[in-house]
């Protein structure tokens, strides 16, 4: 029997592109699998078959718009032989614990060499931390952020705006809006590759078998292989009370009001985040770090003019000060010492941004005979191999820096090497990015190491009151600084503050790897005028070549 196959209802959408066609006539495919992609401003949707079959005919074509409705194939439904049995229930080949960046990329993979993958998670939705409660809402709302502060700085430039109007549902949805889009794209890439997903929380039982606490009940799973990749958590300070207005990263990201006073323990990338995010909605904020300055793994040179533009802004910030003690009352009393001492002070609400810890010891790893080590991390090799040569892990969980760029490409070794190829993760450095306005970005050697460790180092800096893009935004207080080997030349690491940083400090994480040296930069030709001559204009600066200063 031929059986039209509507557009099923897909939302508030109509005439929708088709981006892609996954099917040919003659294809067979099972109920739920992929058919169209389609692409709307708002979010990018696969179309599942909802029958087993044969197509006999595709009725739409790449680029057709389509709505609810409108028949897009045809399929032969009587005629097509039995599916082939399930694959065991009770056994994988290849499972992938933990659907975070490194988890997904891990199954999707490992799928894409022609693995039968089993993708494991607690959350409702693939994407784990990152997309869900922590690098994509944080950035949609980073931006809200911004464009408040640049309406306002525009004032100084002749353009004034009326004050903004704040709708807390409608930032949420918009937040909402971008994280849904991105794991709706997920489920549908995992569709695609057939990887097999379970919405539950694994613990190993054996070195070839997990426990599974699902919503439908606990689920035992062998397998051949597997991926860990549990990530991390926030560390929660043992002397605070249990209270509902004292937050981590994820209660922050929620957003649900904005207090008249807050302050944030922990001056790291995630604290300063939100700090600029809650105090571009109104709040004050003050920040409360232990260490000598902000962001402590970045150069002090490099995080000046941030400490400035915050507290120009009147955002108000401690450091070599810690927090002592916190009551619960009508608010929330904090006491501190520091360098003038002790003091006390109260606030509507605290975020507590002090690090994160990893997972390594909520997996019962034990019992597949791997070691965890105090601090929760598991060790493994170049290839990603634990202590069990058929257990890899990735990310958070087997060491710093925890950053998603870094699990993604360690997923990708350790799902090559679960195939039998010959790969090791070998990258000669992982680059950090504060979100930040300015923003801050650094990669390899900074100047605190190779001063700690005796490293001698030629550096070079061109500062962004000279660049004419930067100037032109009204920005002009960023830095670029390379460091250099002093004999070969050779670029050893570098750090840039400003606007963009983040997406500048790429060319200089690809000479580190390429192990590029001043002249390979600065005969490179950087078009003008852009915020990535910088980058060359720091590098004519080693060179003695520099006509810009």
């Amino acid at each position: 029997m031929i059986k039209d196959i509507p557009l099923p209802a897909i939302g508030d959408f109509t005439d929708v592109p088709v981006v892609e066609i996954l099917v040919a006539p003659g294809d067979t495919i099972a109920e739920n699998d992929s058919i169209l992609v389609l692409e709307s401003d708002k979010a990018t949707l696969d179309v599942p078959s909802p029958v087993s079959g044969i197509v006999r005919e595709v009725l739409v074509s790449l680029g057709a718009k389509v709505s609810a409705g409108a028949i897009i194939l045809r399929i032969e439904t009587e005629t097509v032989a039995a599916p082939p049995p399930a694959a065991d229930a009770d056994h994988s080949p290849l499972v992938v614990i933990g659907a975070g960046p490194g988890g997904y990329t891990a199954a999707f993979r490992a799928a894409d060499l022609g693995r039968e993958v089993t993708l494991i998670d607690p959350r409702a939705t693939l994407g784990g931390v990152c997309l869900n409660v922590g690098c994509i809402p944080s950035k949609s709302l980073l931006h809200i952020a911004k464009v408040i502060d640049e309406a306002e700085a525009a004032r100084d430039h002749g353009l004034g705006f009326a004050a903004p109007e704040i709708d807390l549902g409608k930032i949420r949805a918009f937040k909402d809006g971008v994280v849904g889009r991105l794991t709706s794209g997920l489920e549908g890439l995992a569709r695609r590759r057939k990887v097999r997903v379970i919405r539950g929380t694994a613990r190993f039982t054996g070195p070839n078998r997990l426990s599974i606490d699902t919503e439908a009940g606990p689920q035992s799973l062998g397998f051949d292989q597997a991926i860990i990749a549990v990530g991390s958590e926030p560390v929660r300070l043992p002397f605070l009370p249990e209270d509902p207005r004292i937050i981590d990263s994820t209660g922050s990201l929620a957003l649900a009001e904005v207090p008249t006073r807050m302050l944030v323990i922990g001056g790291g990338i995630i604290g300063l985040e939100m700090a600029q995010i809650y105090h571009a909605l109104g709040a004050g904020i003050e920040i409360v770090e232990a260490t000598g300055q902000i962001i402590p793994g970045a150069d002090k040179d490099v995080v000046a003019p941030l400490t400035r533009r915050l507290r120009e802004k009147g955002i108000v910030i401690h450091t070599d000060t810690r927090v002592t003690a916190v009551t619960a009352g009508a608010r929330l009393e904090a006491r501190f010492t520091g360098p003038k001492g002790d003091f006390s002070d109260s606030y509507d609400r605290i975020l507590v941004a002090v690090g994160r810890r990893p997972n390594g010891d909520r997996i019962g790893a034990e019992q597949a005979g791997i070691a965890v080590s105090p601090q929760g991390f598991l060790a493994v090799d170049t290839q990603m191999r634990t202590s069990q040569p058929h257990i890899f892990a990735i990310g958070d969980v087997v060491g710093q820096p925890m950053l998603a760029h870094k699990a993604t490409h360690e997923a990708k070794v350790a799902a090559e090497a679960a195939c039998g190829e010959t790969v090791a993760f070998e990258a000669a450095c992982i680059p950090s990015v504060a979100y930040t306005d300015p923003e801050i970005a650094w990669v390899g050697l900074t100047e605190a190491q190779a001063k700690q460790d005796g490293i001698r180092v030629g550096k070079a800096s061109f500062p962004w009151m000279a660049s004419g893009r930067a100037l032109s935004m009204g920005r002009g207080e960023g830095l670029t600084k390379l460091l250099f080997d002093p004999d070969s030349g050779r670029v050893l690491g570098g750090a840039i503050t400003g606007a963009n940083a983040g997406d500048l400090i790429a060319e200089v994480a690809l000479a580190i790897e390429m192990r590029a040296d001043a002249h390979d930069i600065a005969l490179t030709i950087h078009p003008h005028p852009t915020l990535s001559e910088t980058v060359a204009f720091a590098a004519e600066a080693h060179l003695g070549t520099l006509t810009d200063l």
